[in-house]
Parts: C-alpha cells; structure tokens; sequence
C-alpha cells in the first residue's frame, strides 16, 4: 500500500525491512558459484576464481564476430596480452605484474559478460565509465594488485594493442590495410600467435570456453601462489 502525503513528492511505503532493502540501487548478478555481486556497490567477496574464469570465458572480443567456428573470449585474450607483455618487456614481470596483465579486463567478465567495441564506449557515457572503474579497482584490491605505474600503462597498452591488431587479421578477418585505414590501431600484427608455443594449440583459433576457462584460471592460481 502506498500513502501519498501532504506534498506530492514524499511516498511512505507501507512494508516490513525486507522491502525497505529494495529502495536502495542495487544490480546483483548471481555468480555459477552461487555467490551474489552487486554491480553498484561490488565487494571484493563477491565471486569466487572459477566464476571469474567462465565470466571472461563466455565474454567475446570484436562483437562475437570470427573467421573461425568460434569467437574469441576474452580469457583467451588476456592470456595472449600477457604473453606479449612478458615478451616485450626488458627484465623479467613479478608475479603482481603478471597478475595486473591477466587481470586488465575481468570487469568485463564481473559486469556481466559485455565487452564493448572500444568505439562504443565513450558513447555508452560516464556511468559506464565509473562502473567499470570501480568494478577493475575492486579486483585489483582482491588479488593484491597495485595500480599501473605509466611505464608498466605504456608497457600494458603497446601488448594489449598488438594483441588487437593481431586478433583483428587473424580471428576478426579485417586485412591490414582495414586495421591501419578503419580501426587505426597502428602497430603491426604478429604471425606468430604467442599462445600456440604455450599450450600446442593451433595459431590464433579462439578456444572453446570451457578451454578458455581452465587456462585461464590456471595460470591465475599459479601466479597467485607465486604473489602470496
């Protein structure tokens, strides 16, 4: 029942303390683990590994579009970012440094499996921004992780692009002239697929998920052994 008052703009709901809860902002998304995130206000409790995992897993890179029978996720994506960032880097990554790169995209995986086309974000505004933002920082609080220094951002950014370039020829089916001419991204694509040593899998073919998954929270428990 509702009471309208004496100014139009105050309602008093007539509910017992399991309603009132609901005046609050809340997004809970229920992990497969069976533990509940709430998006607004994200604790740093609210998924376990292996939810995390499957959520990057079953989260696609270029709008789910491939050459290949299957998209590519972003569990797969973000191992191959930090192949290429340990390749590229001048002395050997920490552990908390590899745990920064494999970790650079699990908001997407937290926020519910949604990896925009980078264009697209600046368009979807700055409450997806400040979401996505707090969502990242939650999981850098989790797994011990300290912000990006500018050299380690410059580092991060150069493998996180070739990684793009690459996926863009040889998992989206852009040419090179569309990846400098339309996506501008601007750095080479690799031929070699830096994954393909690593695990014996075929150059660049995206992974089944539940492939992708297992790697990925592979090597997160293996880097959080070494990090603890």
């Amino acid at each position: 029942m509702v009471l309208l008052l004496q100014n139009p703009s105050e309602v008093v709901r007539e509910s017992d303390a399991s309603d009132r809860v609901h005046l609050f902002p809340r997004a809970f998304v229920r992990q497969p683990s069976g533990r509940h995130l709430d998006l607004l206000n994200p604790r740093a409790d609210g998924w376990a590994d292996a939810d995390l995992a499957i959520g990057l897993s079953r989260t696609y890179r270029w709008g789910g579009h491939s050459i290949w029978p299957l998209p590519l996720s972003v569990a797969q994506h973000s191992l191959t970012v930090l192949a290429i960032s340990t390749s590229l880097a001048t002395r050997p990554l920490t552990p908390q440094e590899q745990l920064r790169e494999l970790l650079h995209d699990a908001d997407e995986a937290l926020i519910g499996g949604f990896d925009p086309i980078s264009p697209i974000k600046p368009i979807l505004g700055r409450g997806y921004a400040r979401l996505a933002k707090r969502l990242g920082a939650v999981v850098f609080e989790r797994y011990q992780v300290t912000p990006w220094s500018s050299s380690d951002r410059a580092l991060h950014k150069r493998a996180d692009r070739l990684a793009a370039a690459s996926e863009a020829v040889h998992v989206a089916g852009w040419s090179l002239d569309e990846v400098t001419d339309l996506l501008n991204i601007g750095l080479k694509p690799l031929n070699s697929d830096p994954l393909a040593l690593l695990y014996g899998c075929a150059a660049w073919e995206p992974w089944p998920p539940s492939v992708a998954a297992q790697r990925f929270l592979d090597k997160l428990n293996q880097l959080q052994a070494i990090h603890a």
